[in-house]
């Protein structure tokens, strides 16, 4: 027996913040970031909504700590918002949702994804870092009520952030394909958001606008594939190395991401095969077809100027080996071990780690 559920409303295209004048409420928490509130674009939504009261959190920052949501739920408590928007990448929008699920108010929460990669509009998901180390919340009251995807918000991206946010996207809809928890409803999701991903993302980098809208809907398509069917080891390093190392997520997913499907291979090694050619990358033996897919992912991350390992990332792999045992505890641990494939023990995480850091 199979569920699927997706309970946010979903509206895309250029203008669609213009939505917000729909909503009902009198008082307004928008969570944002500093650059959103400087250039004024967080002004700009608070006044589409026409709520009497708004009250800025502006504070967040790339990997949001325990501590700044609960200084954020603090404030959300005081204002008693009915409408709760959160404004800008996975790091604000996981900020925001996890302030909203400690606050237990009763209000509307908007999501408006200014990256096309964590699909956190959509998701059950939010991560929250401490003690460095990244910890995954997960529960159905963390998914938003609706999400806005605008496109005119991408017009401006860097291209370095197009290229890590895009390998979020690729990650988490291969990851999602292969799970444990994946379905039929999830697959189709899955396979749409990695090929549109994996044929879009050149162009976006290369400045095409006009395939951004593309990678921003795969992104949420991935979202909602992953919310349900679950993530995988590739996911479950991404996290324990990145509240290590302050590495950008996506870097290290596309550093991650060819050693996991090597490791995953003679378990999902079909699926992966499946995924290879319907992204056009072709195989008529599955062999071939896997093979294909670590390649094409290997050529896209030179393409998007991606580091291939950990010491061109900025970590040095001695850092990596003096805490492995804390790499590898902190990955064992995470929730997205639970539906990756095949099981993960200690010594796969150590043979990842070795490729990934040059030893192999």
């Amino acid at each position: 027996m199979e569920e699927f559920s997706c309970k946010t409303r979903l509206i895309s295209g250029s203008g669609a913040v213009s939505m917000l004048a729909t909503l009902q409420g009198q008082r307004l928490f928008l969570v944002t970031d500093p650059y959103f509130m400087k250039n004024g674009t967080a002004k700009h939504i608070a006044d589409q909504v026409k709520c009497q009261k708004v009250e800025y959190f502006d504070k967040v920052q790339p990997d949001p700590t325990v501590e700044l949501a609960a200084e954020g739920t603090a404030r959300l408590r005081e204002f008693n918002p009915d409408l709760v928007v959160a404004l800008g990448g996975g790091s604000a929008m996981d900020c925001a949702k996890a302030m909203a699920y400690f606050a237990k108010g009763d209000y509307t929460f908007v999501a408006i994804p200014t990256t096309s990669g964590s699909g956190s509009e959509v998701t059950d998901f939010a991560i929250l870092t401490h003690n460095k180390v990244k910890h995954p919340l997960v529960d159905p009251r963390l998914r938003p009520d609706v999400a806005i995807l605008d496109s005119d918000l991408l017009q401006q991206l860097p291209k370095g952030l197009i290229a890590e946010t895009g390998f979020d996207v690729l990650t988490h809809a291969l990851e999602a394909y292969v799970a444990k928890g994946a379905g039929v409803v999830t697959d189709l999701y899955a396979r749409e958001a990695f090929s549109s991903a994996y044929a879009s993302l050149p162009a976006s980098y290369a400045g095409n606008q006009g395939v951004r809208l593309k990678v921003h809907l795969a992104a949420t398509m991935a979202g909602m594939a992953f919310t349900q069917a679950g993530l995988g080891l590739c996911h479950a390093m991404a996290h324990s190395l990145g509240g290590l190392f302050h590495v950008p997520h996506g870097r290290l997913n596309a550093i991650l991401l060819p050693s996991v499907i090597g490791c995953n291979a003679h378990v999902a090694g079909k699926k992966y095969a499946e995924l290879a050619r319907a992204a056009g990358m072709g195989g008529s033996a599955d062999t071939i077809a896997v093979r294909n897919l670590k390649n094409g992912i290997v050529r896209l991350r030179r393409e998007l100027n991606l580091p291939e390992t950990l010491a061109q990332a900025g970590v040095d792999p001695r850092a990596v080996w003096e805490n492995v045992g804390q790499i590898v505890q902190a990955t064992l641990h995470d929730p997205c071990c639970d539906s990756n494939p095949m099981m993960v023990e200690d010594f796969v995480v150590r043979r990842i780690l070795e490729e990934v850091t040059g030893r192999v």
